[in-house]
């Protein structure tokens, strides 16, 4: 079956249940509304069409996992995303208030929000924003609990649109409520799933970077890149725990766990020789609280002799993408895919700034770069690049780099739960 499209929904008169990925607010201020700003097609669809908007998305982790505790704060709202909306589209947007527990934030939806949809109605107000979805006991939340905040926001509207690839989590209000309502992919989900296929079906060589700060969150996706790149390269802690396996050394911050992983795959890699490249020169720092001078060095890792151990390792060299072999590997490419911050960031910088400025001397590859940090740290450090990126035809920057990896180890895109959800229960 077929992903149902929103251009083939009737709109017209209806109340629209939109799932958004807006998660762009970090302790109350916005540091990228690229992912606001890439759902406004869609938004714009629905009210050219005569629907009437329901906006929802999460913000951040206010969920205590240990204890099961919500913490409902400023920190997490959605009112700076509706600000900015507000400001940028010159619309009225009201956002319902709920009595709170004290342990379990928003125990469900009150009828207090059906005023509001009367008034959206009668187009007293442009739109309505639901609070933070993750505000809701019920949205992480198993089973039977799950299932009745799903219908409660069912029973706010007549279509359910699901915009929000980068919120690829199994949750209510991403995979419950398409159970209850007609569902629809936006606007945004189909440009990414289009692009993917651009990774799934790729112009080789392929290409894949990959950085994280843990392996056990990666390790999947790397095995599978392993077998569809042509050549993969690491950053970040992960390449950390890749040379502590394969060298017998330790570095500082390797988790036991993370080592243990990383064997595995560094046995994996063994048998696909020549396919993963790697960094020659790294960068050891003394301490992780600056770029201290005299407290930092580079390091050659072929001068590595077991048991050797070594301080924090925060960056990779700008001299590794000078190597002959690793920027003949980025200029031969037809396809790169990059989920990677090569520092530990805001300090050690130099590892992504070279790895990016090799990737852009690449005019004919297709470049396409996961969401998250990934972007932002493009945005932060060569703002020039990514503006040009943002409608460059051979750059694509996705919203979600977790959801893109999450795609890559199922091998495809009805692997992601919200999207399998919407082909079952159309």
């Amino acid at each position: 079956m077929k992903l149902p499209l929103i251009q083939d929904a009737d709109l017209d008169g209806k109340i629209v249940l939109v799932r958004v990925d807006h998660n762009v607010v970090k302790k109350g201020f916005i540091h990228d509304p690229y992912r606001i700003d890439a759902t406004i097609g869609t938004l714009y669809h629905i009210n050219a069409k005569g629907g009437k908007i329901i906006l929802m998305t999460h913000v951040g982790r206010p969920r205590n996992k240990k204890e099961g505790t919500i913490e409902i704060s400023d920190d997490t709202s959605v009112q700076p995303i509706v600000d900015y909306l507000e400001n940028k589209l010159h619309i009225t947007l009201k956002i319902p208030e709920f009595e709170s527990h004290p342990q379990k934030g928003y125990p469900g939806v009150e009828t207090s929000v059906n005023h509001l949809i009367r008034d959206l109605r009668e187009s007293k107000i442009d739109g309505v924003y639901m609070p933070n979805t993750r505000w809701f006991f019920g949205e992480e939340s198993k089973e039977e609990v799950a299932d009745r905040f799903a219908y409660q926001l069912a029973g706010l509207a007549d279509i359910f649109v699901n915009d929000a690839f980068g919120s690829w989590q199994p949750h209510a209000s991403t995979v419950g409520v398409s159970k209850y309502l007609p569902s629809y992919a936006g606007y945004l989900m189909q440009k990414e799933i289009k692009n993917l296929n651009r990774i799934y079906k790729a112009d080789k060589p392929l290409v894949a970077v990959v950085a994280g700060a843990k392996f056990d969150t990666k390790i999947q996706p790397l095995y599978a890149l392993m077998e569809q790149a042509d050549y993969l390269i690491l950053g970040g802690m992960i390449y950390n725990a890749y040379l502590s396996a394969k060298y017998d050394i330790k570095i500082k911050g390797v988790s036991d766990e993370d080592l243990k992983l990383a064997k595995k795959f560094a046995d994996y890699a063994e048998k696909h020789d020549g396919k993963l490249i790697e960094l020659p020169h790294i960068i050891e720092s003394d301490t992780m609280e600056d770029k201290l001078e005299g407290k930092y060095r580079n390091i050659d890792i072929s001068d590595f002799k077991e048991g050797d151990n070594l301080n924090y390792v925060l960056d990779v060299a700008a001299s590794s993408f000078k190597e002959e072999k690793v920027a003949e590997v980025f200029h031969s490419a037809k396809t790169i895919f990059v989920n990677a911050v090569m520092g530990y960031t805001p300090y050690f910088n130099e590892g992504t700034i070279a790895l990016d400025n090799l990737i852009d001397e690449n005019q004919e590859a297709s470049k396409l770069y996961g969401g998250g940090d990934t972007m932002q740290e493009l945005k932060r450090l060569l703002p020039g690049l990514y503006i040009m990126a943002l409608d460059h035809p051979k750059y694509y920057i996705f919203t979600g780099g977790g959801a893109v990896l999450k795609a890559i180890q199922h091998g495809t895109t009805e692997g992601l739960e919200p999207v399998k959800a919407l082909i079952k229960n159309q």
